[in-house]
């Protein structure tokens, strides 16, 4: 099978779907002729031309109101942020707009439209050009939330998400976009809300996302050599979020933790946390860690950023404190 960057499988998700469908339409900050900040949307512009590919001006809430807009009236945007830290200033279009039109309509409205956007940090970029604000979209009713880890799965989610009726926020991390792995030629699509199990284990669940995935998958390799045998559970989606994986794992293994790059308080581990405690807390043997990013902006400093953001140490640490070790 041939191996594509995670950059290329998302151009090639775009034009597949570009070809497919007329409606579909990209616009953002300098996504056209230059090709998108991380060389996203290479090529694009040449081929599909000015019309569907548009170049916006730098006003983020805008753009992503002319995406709504546009949605709602028959086109299937893909908005493109060049960082997710300005997602705030769009986030009147995107939480009191696009996440309620369908449902204040009854149905009769629907508002097709992704907005994708670079998150994270390990950049020393400092505090508004690294956060991941996955949690806060997740808390909002109306809005789907994707978050791949793997070229093959950001190329099927990302089809899924432009052929979905509703408002989908596609993030992706900015460390895994020179990332390679095996995408194949023939058609393909992967459902939003099914979480993958990226490594099967008996002993500890790990449920993560994201680019912490490569971490928790690097942590668990170690500990494989202690005895420790980890279960990987990418979730992929974080809204919807598949709860039944999630129960799954741990009624093999008995035992969670939780890893993410963002805050603890009221984010997305506190919920697969409330998961396990609703529905599967008689098959835990341990209490449930979670293994986050400390509670303040992320530093400049890259020794302070190594300090504040989860490592591979860290998680294997965690997994060492309920296996007992």
């Amino acid at each position: 099978m041939r191996t594509l960057t995670f950059a290329q499988a998302l151009g090639e998700a775009m034009a597949e779907e570009l070809r497919r469908d007329p409606s579909v339409v990209l616009w953002g900050i300098d996504i056209g002729p230059y090709g998108g900040a991380f060389g996203v949307t290479q090529g694009l512009h040449a081929e599909f031309g000015p019309e569907r590919v548009i170049d916006m001006p730098v006003s983020e809430a805008g753009y992503t109101g002319c995406g709504v807009g546009a949605a709602a009236t028959g086109l299937r945007p893909v908005i493109e942020l060049q960082f997710s830290d300005w997602i705030t200033i769009a986030s009147d279009q995107l939480i009191n707009q696009a996440a309620n039109m369908r449902y204040m309509f009854g149905g009769l409205i629907s508002v097709p439209m992704v907005l994708r956007a670079p998150v994270g940090g390990y950049t020393s970029a400092a505090a508004q050009h690294t956060h991941m604000f996955e949690s806060i979209f997740s808390f909002v009713a109306g809005l789907k939330v994707v978050l791949p880890s793997t070229p093959h799965d950001a190329k099927g989610l990302l089809k899924s998400a432009i052929r979905d009726n509703n408002p989908v926020i596609f993030f992706e991390h900015n460390q895994l976009y020179a990332t390679e792995g095996e995408v194949p030629e023939e058609e393909y699509t992967i459902p939003l809300g099914k979480a993958d199990v990226k490594r099967e284990g008996s002993d500890v669940t790990i449920v993560t996302y994201s680019y912490m995935v490569s971490k928790s998958l690097a942590a668990a390799e170690k500990l494989a050599r202690e005895g420790i045998d980890v279960e990987v559970v990418d979730l992929r989606t974080v809204d919807p979020i598949d709860e039944e994986a999630i129960v799954a794992s741990i009624k093999k293994t008995h035992r969670l933790v939780v890893v993410q790059e963002t805050w603890r308080n009221c984010s997305v581990s506190s919920e697969v946390a409330a998961i396990a405690a609703e529905k599967a807390l008689d098959y835990l043997d341990e209490p449930v860690l979670r293994v986050t990013a400390h509670h303040v902006p992320t530093p400049f400093s890259p020794v302070l950023e190594e300090y504040v953001l989860p490592n591979e140490e860290k998680i294997v640490a965690a997994v060492r404190r309920v296996a007992g070790g």
